[in-house]
């Protein structure tokens, strides 16, 4: 639902654009709107009573990496090798650049992201039972493999036709791995550190993803955009085949 949510908002913005072209001021306070109604709305939402808790433990910051220390080998092997894919997978905008440098119109980019996020809500289901019937791993392992195929086609092809055909694949890309890898991880997990562990994965990556897109800006600046796209294309083929063959730990239906 959240997917679809993005393949509407877009699909407004590209009325919008349709009507009013150029309007890219009104636009941004027109979505503001929207954003202000959302915060109010969860006023209104209900939670159960929070119970007492008399501990006066306190979290730090930092405490991720604790856990970390203590977490199991597999579990760090794993999150090591999608962190390490998480530092060179760049924000989408670098996409939609490469699109824009092309000499595309903004309702083209507009339009193409659409159909990305529309790929992207049509898959996850059949991705969600293709991993149920051959294994989390499997599956994101070809999403992975998708991915380099695509960024690898971004820093060649120049025409509307390939990016549409890219985009097609990069929306099954993001479908097989955006909650294939948690999933991922919580199996792997303890049941009583479950939430630690996604924590601590969605600590790091976050932090990733930061340096991710400063360090494609970087290459693109000095070496262009055909060799940010190739460079984050390689080493995805390597963790790729870094995950796959990662030690199986008895849980054959789980990460065969």
């Amino acid at each position: 639902m959240d997917t679809l949510g993005a393949v509407v908002g877009p699909l407004l913005a590209q009325v919008f654009l349709w009507i009013w072209p150029a309007k890219y001021r009104l636009l941004f306070l027109a979505a503001f709107i929207p954003g202000i109604i959302a915060v109010l709305c969860t006023y209104f939402l209900k939670e159960k009573p929070a119970q007492q808790n008399n501990s006066s433990y306190k979290v730090s910051f930092f405490e991720f990496l604790k856990y970390w220390k203590t977490s199991p080998v597999l579990y760090r092997k794993l999150v090591a090798g999608l962190l390490v894919f998480t530092l060179f997978n760049s924000s989408d905008v670098f996409l939609l650049l490469k699109i824009k440098e092309s000499g595309a119109d903004d309702r083209i980019v507009i339009g193409i992201y659409i159909f990305y996020n529309l790929v992207y809500a049509l898959f996850s289901y059949p991705m969600g039972m293709l991993a149920d019937k051959i294994g989390l791993k499997r599956v994101l392992v070809s999403g992975l493999i998708l991915f380099a195929i695509v960024y690898a086609g971004f820093g060649f092809n120049s025409s509307d036709a390939g990016f549409i055909a890219l985009f097609f694949l990069y929306g099954i890309y993001a479908a097989a791995t955006e909650g294939i890898s948690k999933a991922w991880i919580t199996n792997i997990s303890d049941k009583a550190e479950v939430a630690t562990a996604i924590g601590t994965f969605t600590a790091f990556q976050s932090i990733c993803t930061l340096i991710a897109s400063s360090l494609a800006g970087l290459i693109w600046l000095k070496f262009g955009a055909t060799a940010t796209f190739v460079l984050s294309a390689l080493v995805t083929v390597v963790v790729a085949i870094y995950l796959y063959n990662i030690a199986d730990t008895g849980k054959s239906d789980i990460l065969a």
